[in-house]
């Protein structure tokens, strides 16, 4: 066994990796702080580092004596996290740190999202890095703005890929399996120019939609859960049903592109007494959970005064949000007609957010789908829709899916030592998420990768948490794995 430790201090060890980094805030796009503190770890390791433009960081440890000539093996994962905060926990995600929280069983944080994902498959990294007694030319690869862009795997320099031959990227979400395969993406974002003026309602009211559970829009896009944006929408146009005359002061919603929203505020000033919008909100709450109760059935919609905004949108503005938002589909869009359980295509309404000035709406919308040609339609879709809703479609770049390789040796390998470990065979799935390894194969299609991970649930939210005993299994699957590659 290359790991010579029990499983006890293999735990503490990769936990203790993962506490340094726990205490950098690095909400994605804000990468710099932690970019730097891998450079200085892996430099202490013993590697040679490279820092890119973008603070991508590739370290190059060489191979223990005699195995210089085995292949070069990729252990990649990516160094942001998705912030978000439980309603009411005071949390800056530029500043503070996440706080960790231990049981017996789990790692989480007090009141934040954990940032495992992908936190952990550093910390694995750093790990065997520090600990593998012998190992051919390992070359770690920690990129950055996983969560919003991928922006690392775009800009990273492919003559890091051009000399490996495998490459294990750390980033999936349950140890016992094995992902070959994964959807594409594209991120669109809708805009629209707002033009205010002086309320001429009387009263003004604030209405928060919350205590849904939200999610990964990729893994947990299935469950069948609630869309607070999609679902706020629903609320106004039922106002709008019932003749209730309003005005949109504000829309907020969401905490990021890629996370089923939980919440969503709107400000309104009406001439409306509380009772009269009290009852559409009780309607509105009756058919939420008509159609989702069983799953997503602890809904809130509370009603508030507040202070007379002194601008409100137009009435055009007001109803251009509410029709885009009410006819973007949100939710699985088409199921896999090859591989059983796998949802092909989704889209999910993430976020809206108005700008430090008010003087613009924008919707953050991303589909997903294995099929790259749904992707395209979605575009198409999304152009014309924004169109006939007075908003303007910017489309960003359409991240690539990544094809199962059924010849894959690195599979193989993977397979035959998890087995051997654990006495029971790994799942080989393709998954309907976003990873990194689809650019890394467009850089070099020959490249034998897959992806793996400790077990995490709740990703990308507050209740989010990390299986402790799945550490060990991980460590030794992928340190038995480089062993065997090297030999």
């Amino acid at each position: 066994m290359m790991i010579n430790y029990s499983d006890t201090e293999i735990i503490d060890g990769v936990l203790a990796e993962f506490a340094h980094l726990a205490a950098i805030p690095r909400k994605s796009g804000h990468e710099k702080a932690v970019s730097d503190y891998l450079v200085k770890a892996f430099t202490d390791i013993g590697c040679r580092v490279h820092q890119d433009e973008v603070n991508n960081v590739v370290a190059d440890l060489p191979a223990t004596a005699g195995k210089e000539k085995a292949p070069v093996i990729i252990l990649q994962a990516h160094m942001d996290m998705v912030c978000v905060a439980a309603p009411g926990v005071a949390y800056d995600p530029l500043k503070d740190p996440v706080k960790l929280v231990r049981d017996e069983k789990f790692l989480s944080a007090d009141g934040t999202s954990l940032g495992a994902d992908d936190g952990i498959g550093i910390a694995e990294i750093l790990y065997l890095m520090k600990h593998l007694d012998e190992h051919g030319p390992l070359r770690a690869i920690i990129t950055v703005d996983e969560e919003q862009g991928m922006t690392g795997a775009i800009h990273l320099d492919p003559e890091y890929l051009m000399d490996a031959q495998y490459l294990i990227n750390c980033d999936s979400e349950n140890y016992d399996e094995l992902t070959v395969g994964a959807a594409g993406s594209v991120n669109i974002d809708f805009n629209r120019q707002l033009t205010f003026s002086a309320p001429q309602g009387d009263k003004a009211y604030r209405i928060h939609l919350k205590g849904l559970l939200g999610g990964h829009s990729g893994m947990e896009i299935d469950k069948g859960r609630g869309n607070a944006i999609r679902t706020m929408a629903m609320v106004l146009n039922a106002l709008d049903e019932a003749g209730i005359a309003y005005e949109l002061a504000s829309f907020t919603g969401g905490k990021a592109r890629n996370s089923i929203p939980a919440e969503a505020e709107v400000l309104i000033s009406t001439m409306a007494e509380a009772e009269v919008v009290q009852e559409v909100l009780e309607a509105e709450r009756d058919s939420f959970i008509a159609k989702f109760g069983d799953i997503d059935g602890n809904i809130e919609l509370e009603l508030t005064e507040a202070e007379l905004p002194q601008q409100v949108m137009t009435d055009e503005d007001r109803d251009s949000i509410i029709r885009l938002l009410v006819s973007l589909h949100s939710g699985v869009y088409a199921m896999s007609q090859v591989v059983p359980g796998l949802v092909e295509t989704s889209a999910n309404v993430g976020m809206v957010r108005m700008d430090d000035k008010g003087e613009v709406i924008s919707i953050a919308y991303f589909p997903r789908s294995s099929i790259d040609a749904k992707l395209s339609e979605f575009v198409l879709q999304a152009d014309i829709m924004g169109q006939m809703a007075g908003f303007t479609a910017v489309i960003g770049n359409q991240s690539p899916g990544w094809k199962e390789n059924a010849n894959s040796r690195l599979a193989k390998v993977m397979q035959e030592v998890f087995k051997q470990q654990n006495g029971f065979s790994m799942k080989v799935e393709t998954i309907h998420a976003g990873l990194e390894c689809g650019y890394h194969l467009m850089k070099k299609p020959d490249l034998d990768v897959v992806s793996i991970g400790v077990t995490t649930m709740d990703i990308h939210s507050p209740q989010e948490r990390l299986e402790l005993a799945s550490i060990v299994p991980q460590v030794k699957l992928i340190a038995e794995t480089i062993q065997r590659l090297a030999e």
